[in-house]
């Protein structure tokens, strides 16, 4: 039989993996009698956990208290939370903070795991711009009451602005987070960086849903930054299922928009036509034009005799 305080651990570590136990069942798990478990149950409650109790089922579940008390965490899902504060996006400073607390009370065992994924591990580009966890919970709540946000709003160009919406949705996209949100003045889906953005409180009116932009706030997001922002922009057919097309198209790069299954529609933004060129060709697949700049067909050919000329002077194999 366990210690008592072990067996205290032991128990809330089971009421943490499930809504409900029966007495009998948490008695059978800790090798005790079900008068043990109520009085177990009991210092638990004076440790502050509020364990509920119905009288109906004879069940116990471990509810939510006013305060934070100390989880449990097995060594799996200590390792995902640690892994997960490391690679936090915007809130860095905070997840810091809280994953110090957490290495600090690791096995040694468990802090090996940590440090040998976090060193074997490549994180492409730097941290994100650093965000507000008041601003990112005074948006969630406004996405999640339905309620209008008003908010001053610094533009790319350094131009600011009031700006009220009908929140959506947050999304975290390449080491950013931004809002989708329904602009009232112009009457218009937008997207904004967080960031950027500086909440005016309380908010507004409540409002009723609204389905979401291209039916996926991430598709959205991903077709605007993709080529909504850029200088030259352009859509081709690729002729192949959209399924196999977007395996070889990473995220930022373009969007993909299946037709049938045989054919869908890219599109992409870039600085320059000749950019343009380079990913739409990257796809490596047959494709046709569809719109674009004038710039783009002169590029294509520039390209296309380019290839030609470097096939013609090639060594032929033996």
């Amino acid at each position: 039989m366990l210690e008592t305080s072990a067996r205290l651990l032991r128990l809330l570590s089971l009421l943490q993996t499930r809504c409900e136990w029966s007495g009998k069942e948490l008695a059978a798990h800790l090798g005790v009698t079900t008068r043990t478990v109520r009085r177990d149950v009991e210092r638990l409650r004076d440790l502050g956990y509020p364990v509920h109790a119905d009288r109906g089922t004879a069940g116990y579940r471990l509810g939510s208290g006013a305060s934070l008390p100390p989880l449990l965490l097995d060594d799996d899902e200590a390792v995902a939370v640690a892994l997960g504060l490391r690679t936090a996006v915007g809130i860095e400073e905070t997840s810091s903070r809280a994953l110090v607390k957490l290495e600090q009370v690791l096995p040694p065992r468990l802090r090996h795991r940590v440090n040998t994924l976090q060193t074997a591990t490549v994180r492409v580009g730097g941290p994100g711009p650093r965000v507000d966890p008041d601003t990112l919970m005074t948006i969630a709540e406004a996405c999640r009451r339905r309620e209008r946000l008003r908010f001053d709003y610094t533009g790319a160009s350094g131009g600011r602005s009031l700006r009220t919406v009908e929140p959506q949705s947050l999304v975290s996209f390449h080491r950013h987070w931004y809002l989708v949100a329904w602009d009232v003045e112009r009457d218009d889906w937008r997207s904004f960086r967080v960031d950027r953005m500086d909440p005016r409180t309380p908010t507004g009116p409540r409002f009723p849903p609204r389905q979401p932009p291209d039916g996926d706030v991430a598709a959205y997001l991903a077709r605007r930054l993709s080529s909504g922002t850029w200088p030259f922009q352009a859509t081709v057919t690729l002729h192949e299922s959209a399924e196999s097309a977007a395996e070889r198209v990473w995220p930022g790069m373009g969007v993909v928009e299946a037709v049938d299954d045989h054919s869908c529609l890219l599109h992409v933004g870039a600085d320059t036509p000749s950019a343009l060129v380079w990913m739409i060709t990257a796809v490596d697949a047959d494709f046709t034009l569809v719109s674009g700049p004038p710039e783009l067909a002169a590029a294509l050919r520039v390209q296309a005799a380019r290839c030609l000329r470097a096939v013609r002077s090639a060594v032929p194999p033996h």
